[in-house]
């Protein structure tokens, strides 16, 4: 690679050469970059003689240009299921200067739930990645989490606090985002010491990564917490703590307190000593909390905004706009400029300014904010998308003056990895200033997935862009439509989790139908990564939503006790369980070994090994204790993945097949009552209603502290797994 110095310009040692030798050996000597001063964002693209000249005003711009014309020109899309590609040895040319500009200069990304629900045990391999990932998709202005657990520890030490007392309030490592969020102590831990060894060194080279790309990382600044016992500790004067989800929350200390200054000095004096200091800060006081009416919300913005600024004059206070916050009395005094929120959920309840069931008539008045899509909660499994809400929405702010202070985008997802086709969508926003339509840009779209386009596989996604990713208007459900096989069994199943507020808005043969577009293209498209993986997501997805069909029938045929057909049904949907689980055995990101295996190792020891396994395992299944799995957050981050359908799913579900079956079983059996007996027959009746009760924590727990082993390698052929899995579809028709 090339970085020419123009007059006007300027140039450091860039971090461009070695994301493009991470993308493909070699890559890096096939394109020209050139960073040019700028006071607008632009990226351009362009020809010098056999090689692609890519321009822009940062370098996060001009990966963005490396990446816009690897789908755009070369046919090479890189996601998060394939950060690396052959590029060929000679690049097709630029046969006409391209440039591209945007006045959204802010780019976001991750949810504190991301650092949990995805991110829990990454390590520095992954993080590369993930950055490489970010400046290829724009972003400029992370959530930067990592590590914030060793901040508190330092802390906690500085105010007295014994190591035991600090673990039994940290949280362990799938859970730290909600502890981080207010919401949880001490679930998870206790946290080995060689825990906050290695995260502190692993956020330090997150950090030196993003300071070579000029990404600004947000830290999470202080914002009142702690822990549930300081009246008793510490003599602080907090308010006392609530119970979300069967969790004793940590307790907070009022801004406007005489010691929050203190305190929060004393974090910000920690936080600088391990990562430096950081131009913008995130915090969400009163987070999902009740908050009272005796609550000073003007006295504890001030109180925030002061003990930031006393540790960076320049910082930017960073904010969720999520259900009630920020809550209006809390932001009206602080200055334009002093405050940015993510507007979290902007495709779907927006809170800016236009219809929705969250809109606030003034929207945000004087702060900045960002257009976030949210997309994904809890990580799960599931092709899901609202493209034309996306659409509509965002070009509804060119020319709305509710949307005068928009600065920018961001990627707020609860999970990553998933939906790849919604975050290119997104990512691409800010530099197309025309409205465009779904239609339109899933051709160009294809072409840069696949490499070339074809017809089948156009048919396929023309299904999928007009059903299961076209989510309306109107429809307020909590990311994907979630799968039978991931809920509890009950007589009246339709969501897997208590929280995603799931509606039918898609024809679910649909899905089948695109399954069978996609499999016509198989033999053509063997070996391409992008097409295999989309091929067993879009299968997996119609196994699912035909495993919905055949429940609905077995539960019908229970009820109308007819034992041969209940027989039949309940065989089928185990049997489409169990293909599901062999289909996502086919690749490593639909397998539960990866998960597991992230886990154990970062391990040191088989003690932490264990730890961090039944972290990984709990969070994806029961999430708590008995308390939160059968009254709050069970399977709130259910995930479709192979082995956790076989060995847990699968035995909750044939556990509730073989109880009904054995119902059937005694009523056949029942002898015969005499017309005159009515108390007699009352109380059979009475019989006959009274609903199957099962412990299903007692059933689901073992599999959380179990450690048998699973692998991250795929097994099997993911296209021959695909065809058996639409036969299989179509031999379950009623």
């Amino acid at each position: 690679m090339t970085l020419m110095v123009l007059a006007g310009s300027f140039a450091t040692a860039g971090p461009i050469e070695g994301m493009l030798e991470r993308i493909d050996k070699g890559a890096s000597k096939k394109f020209i970059t050139e960073l040019r001063k700028s006071d607008t964002d632009f990226f351009e693209l362009d020809q010098r003689g056999s090689k692609v000249v890519v321009r822009g005003n940062t370098y996060i711009n001009i990966a963005c240009g490396i990446n816009w014309y690897l789908k755009y020109h070369a046919g090479i899309h890189l996601s998060w299921n394939g950060m690396t590609a052959k590029l060929p040895a000679v690049l097709p040319p630029v046969t006409k200067k391209e440039r591209r500009e945007t006045d959204l200069s802010l780019r976001y990304d991750f949810n504190y739930c991301t650092f949990s629900y995805s991110m829990a045990f990454w390590d520095w391999a992954r993080w590369e990645k993930e950055i490489d990932w970010m400046a290829l998709h724009g972003v400029n202005l992370p959530l930067a989490a990592v590590g914030e657990e060793c901040v508190w520890r330092n802390m906690l030490l500085k105010l007295g606090y014994t190591s035991e007392e600090i673990n039994r309030f940290i949280a362990g490592p799938a859970f730290l985002a909600w502890w981080e969020m207010n919401n949880l102590e001490g679930w998870g831990g206790p946290n080995p010491d060689s825990w906050y060894v290695q995260q502190e060194v692993l956020q330090k080279k997150i950090l030196k990564r993003m300071k070579e790309y000029g990404i600004e990382p947000i830290f999470p600044g202080y914002s009142g917490m702690v822990p549930s016992n300081a009246k008793e500790k510490l003599g602080l004067n907090v308010t006392d703590p609530e119970i979300w989800n069967g969790y004793l929350r940590p307790a907070f200390l009022q801004p406007t307190d005489a010691r929050y200054q203190e305190i929060a000095a004393l974090y910000y004096q920690e936080r600088e000593a391990l990562f430096g200091k950081a131009n913008y800060y995130s915090m969400d006081p009163f987070h999902e909390s009740k908050a009272g009416d005796e609550t000073d919300f003007n006295g504890a913005g001030q109180a925030v905004l002061k003990a930031m600024k006393k540790a960076n004059p320049h910082a930017v206070w960073v904010i969720q706009g999520w259900t009630e916050n920020p809550r209006q009395a809390m932001i009206q005094n602080i200055p334009t400029g002093d405050l940015l929120i993510l507007d979290l959920f902007s495709e779907c309840r927006p809170m800016w300014g236009i219809p929705s069931i969250w809109k606030r008539e003034k929207g945000y008045e004087q702060h900045e904010w960002l257009f976030c899509l949210l997309q994904n909660f809890g990580g799960n499994v599931g092709l899901h998308g609202r493209m034309d809400q996306l659409l509509n929405n965002f070009y509804l702010t060119k020319n709305n003056p509710l949307a005068a202070r928009l600065k920018g985008i961001g990627f707020s997802m609860e999970g990553s990895e998933n939906n790849p086709v919604m975050f290119e969508l997104m990512s691409e926003l800010p530099w197309r200033p025309e409205k465009f339509t779904k239609e339109t840009w899933i051709k160009e779209y294809l072409t840069a997935r696949y490499g070339q386009y074809d017809e089948n596989i156009a048919e396929a996604w023309d299904i999928l862009i007009h059903g299961i990713y076209n989510c309306p208007a109107g429809n307020n459900q909590q990311g994907p439509h979630e799968s039978i096989f991931c809920g509890r069994p009950s007589m009246d199943n339709f969501q897997a989790s208590s929280w995603s507020k799931m509606q039918n808005y898609y024809d679910p043969h649909s899905t089948a139908e695109a399954a069978r577009c996609m499999a016509k293209a198989a033999d053509r498209f063997r070996g391409n990564n992008n097409y295999e993986y989309d091929l067993v997501d879009i299968t997996r997805q119609a196994v699912a939503d035909r495993g919905r069909m055949v429940y609905n029938y077995t539960i019908a045929d229970f009820k109308n006790f007819d034992r041969r057909a209940f027989d039949r049904h309940s065989r089928q949907f185990l049997d489409l369980l169990l293909m599901q689980d062999e289909l996502l055995g086919s690749r490593s990101e639909f397998r539960v070994g990866r998960w597991t295996s992230e886990a154990r190792q970062l391990g040191n020891t088989p003690e932490e090994k264990d730890l961090y396994e039944w972290n990984a395992r709990v969070q994806i299944t029961t999430w708590g204790n008995r308390t939160c799995a059968d009254r709050g957050l069970r399977d709130y981050a259910h995930k479709e993945w192979n082995g956790l359908l076989k060995d847990f799913y699968y035995q909750r579900w044939s556990t509730w097949w073989n109880l009904l079956q054995k119902e059937l079983e005694d009523m056949s059996h029942e002898q015969p009552i005499h017309p005159g007996l009515a108390s007699t027959m009352d109380e059979l009746s009475a019989k006959r209603k009274q609903p199957v009760t099962v412990d299903w924590y007692a059933i689901e727990e073992p599999w959380t502290v179990d450690h048998t082993p699973y692998s991250a390698a795929p097994e099997g052929d993911c296209i021959d797994l695909s065809r058996k899995a639409l036969h299989l579809i179509e031999t379950t028709r009623p």
